[in-house]
């Protein structure tokens, strides 16, 4: 008798995420581009709306250093978003020693989920800016700064609708995949069995 080999395991197919979805994870990695190019003017040593005594603590090695970092960090978090709506959001690139080729856990949107709720708290109070004093800026530099950083008021709640869609993307997916009857053996189950008959004791 043929040893019955293990099933492998193979990435399930899932619906392709909707419109407004992939919309939304691309408009994502824009949110903190206005931001990162204000910071990356600083590190270049323009005030960007400071006064000369206000601008004195972001002209130092040590800061700009922490803006160069933060700015690439928040881009490639937004760009991370994409694999959302990507499908190697949904299984893992090849390349990737290891794990490349393995699916991609429901579970996995839990990540992008807390930084959504993370974000939003983050960016919460954005909107009151013109309401807090700011003495170490121009009234000019004031007002662009409140504005370009109006845009990441949008990102967690964008983060969290993407998040949820992945999620019932990929959950759903999978769910239907273990209910559905193995292949083999639905078709070994329709097959009519044969009726063995001994020679001379035929009908």
């Amino acid at each position: 008798m043929e040893r019955m080999r293990p099933q492998e395991e193979h990435p399930t197919a899932t619906s392709p995420p909707p419109r407004w979805a992939v919309r939304a994870a691309q408009l994502i990695t824009l949110l903190a581009l206005p931001t990162g190019l204000w910071r990356l003017a600083m590190v270049c040593g323009f005030p960007s709306g400071y006064t000369a005594a206000g601008f004195v603590p972001f002209d130092t090695p040590g800061a700009k250093l922490w803006m160069l970092t933060l700015t690439v960090a928040s881009e490639v978090l937004a760009l991370l978003s994409l694999g959302l709506v990507r499908p190697w959001g949904e299984t893992v690139p090849r390349w990737i020693p290891v794990i490349g080729g393995r699916p991609v856990r429901p579970l996995a949107a839990v990540v992008p989920a807390a930084g959504a709720l993370a974000l939003t708290a983050l960016w919460a109070a954005m909107p009151l800016w013109w309401t807090y004093p700011h003495p170490d800026m121009t009234p000019l530099g004031r007002l662009l700064v409140g504005v370009i950083y109006q845009p990441l008021v949008l990102w967690g709640p964008l983060l969290g609708a993407v998040t949820l869609s992945y999620y019932r993307r990929t959950n759903g997916s999978r769910t239907a995949h273990t209910n559905t009857p193995c292949p083999a053996n639905a078709a070994t189950a329709s097959e009519p069995m044969a009726t063995v008959v001994a020679p001379g004791h035929g009908p």
